[in-house]
């Protein structure tokens, strides 16, 4: 967690400034005039000095507080989630807001798939499945697509 320290106003006044200077150059074999960088920044020191004149001034504590960030600590409190369980495919993909699937579009009547994804196409493809109803289809394709009962069940025959 951040802290901002947030000082009393006759405090801050006392607060010393000196300033502090990095250098930074380019590589010898890219030297130019005014190749060199320098970067001068005025940076606070962290605990004031006391000098003859603040000497008798009392030091007032500095009061801390916290400011909210906004990355990795933010992200450990989220408890709600966005995506269920689909009833279609089975997946953890099932928008609640939205309430469609990010993994097969439910509730739509189309099963989502795009064809520049071609192994995602493999795993959804014919036969990845129970196939209920054409594995029966092609039982009924061997067979000629009989109907009617078969002759055993009818019984004997009389003449």
């Amino acid at each position: 967690m951040y802290i901002q320290v947030e000082c009393a106003p006759d405090l801050s006044a006392q607060l010393p400034i000196r300033l502090a200077t990095t250098t930074t150059t380019t590589s010898p074999s890219a030297e130019s005039p005014g190749s060199s960088i320098i970067q001068d920044e005025y940076v606070q020191s962290r605990y004031p000095r006391r000098t003859a004149t603040s000497a008798s001034t009392p030091i007032r504590l500095c009061r801390l507080t916290p400011v909210t960030a906004k990355g990795t600590s933010s992200f450990g409190k989220r408890h709600n989630k966005t995506h269920t369980l689909c009833r279609r495919c089975g997946r953890r993909s099932f928008h609640v807001q939205k309430s469609t699937c990010a993994n097969c579009g439910y509730p739509s009547a189309k099963v989502r798939k795009f064809n520049w994804s071609e192994k995602a196409k493999r795993r959804k493809t014919t036969g990845t499945g129970r196939m209920r109803h054409l594995k029966e289809v092609h039982r009924r394709f061997k067979n000629g697509f009989q109907t009617g009962t078969p002759k055993g069940a009818r019984g004997p025959e009389s003449q």
